[in-house]
């Protein structure tokens, strides 16, 4: 009953966290066609014969983007080409979802040639993690989608997905089905750093990536946000140091509850400061916080639904969400 009036509460005051009105996309249905686009680095070829097939295994049909088969230094074709692709892939009746092929780096380079309107007309699942963060980011806030944090075709689908992420993933986008909470895989516990509740939209992504946004006008908007973090392969004063700059850009002062993900491969070489100590710098005014949520770079991972209104209770770790997507 308290939480019931408590939330009540929270949707009242907050009832819209973006100034413009989130779309969720349609859900896939079985049979669905899928495009797999590389809006940043390239994966070999010789992988995208083995995506089709698990894609085909799993009930899907799968088109390619042209990016998918062009190599350019450390990009998957020119900026031109990248761009073409993501708009063709909103554009394509046919296609349902758009999935990255992988993350890398370049999504940063298209973001001022982006047409958001169109997309916010062509509303579809997209879908990705890591570099994907930057286009998560700029679609949430300048199309208004609400984008799927979750797994990519060279970097997941091609090897298989386990049972877990299987699951969190076709629960998350697959019509008929829906997800409530937020669970991690078993024997792995979320953990309170700050206790609290609260409501709002969560927005993030990979730590780098949204490091990168800052003093752009592309940069991440925390205001009445759940800011959700995730970080792959960085050393600790690396994560102390961004979550400084993050701080000091009053992002942490600005969100109503903080969500850490996965920090996977952290390198911990100093005996004295642990993860635990250095996520401490996001504190602020005592709002939630919880850490340990698989969602990242980790295996399994949770597929989880960026733009989307959600409840955070930090201390009895419980993540819901609360839009109809």
């Amino acid at each position: 009953m308290k939480k019931s009036i408590f939330l009540i509460l929270l949707l009242f005051i907050n009832l819209y966290g973006y100034s413009i009105e989130m779309i969720a996309p349609p859900r896939l249905n079985w049979g669905d066609t899928i495009m797999i686009i590389a809006p940043g680095t390239n994966a070999s070829i010789d992988k995208l014969e083995k995506i089709e097939e698990n894609f085909k295994i799993l009930g899907f049909k799968v088109k390619f983007g042209e990016s998918c088969y062009i190599n350019y230094g450390y990009l998957a074709g020119k900026d031109e080409l990248r761009l073409k692709d993501l708009h063709s892939a909103f554009l394509d009746d046919e296609v349902k979802a758009i999935i990255a092929l992988r993350g890398g780096y370049g999504g940063i380079r298209l973001l001022d040639m982006i047409d958001y309107d169109m997309i916010r007309k062509h509303p579809k699942i997209f879908v990705g993690y890591s570099d994907m963060t930057i286009l998560h980011i700029a679609l949430n806030q300048k199309a208004g989608l609400i984008t799927y944090h979750g797994p990519m075709a060279a970097s997941d689908f091609y090897y298989g997905l386990d049972r877990f992420t299987h699951n969190s993933f076709f629960n998350t986008v697959l019509k008929g089905r829906k997800v409530n909470r937020i669970k991690n895989p078993e024997g792995e516990e979320m953990k309170t750093l700050v206790p609290g509740q609260t409501v709002g939209r969560v927005v993030g992504g990979n730590l780098t990536m949204i490091i990168s946004t800052l003093g752009t006008p592309y940069e991440i908007d925390t205001k009445d946000k759940i800011f959700f973090i995730e970080e792959s392969g960085s050393k600790l004063y690396e994560i102390d140091r961004m979550l400084n700059q993050l701080r000091l850009a009053g992002k942490f002062k600005d969100a109503k509850g903080i969500i850490f993900g996965d920090f996977k491969d952290t390198h911990e070489e100093d005996t004295l400061f642990k993860l635990k100590d250095v996520l401490k710098i996001a504190i602020d005014k005592n709002k939630p916080i919880i850490y340990n949520v698989k969602i990242g770079h980790s295996n399994p991972k949770i597929t989880f639904p960026l733009g989307a209104k959600i409840y955070l209770d930090s201390k009895k770790k419980i993540i819901e969400i609360i839009d109809d997507i």
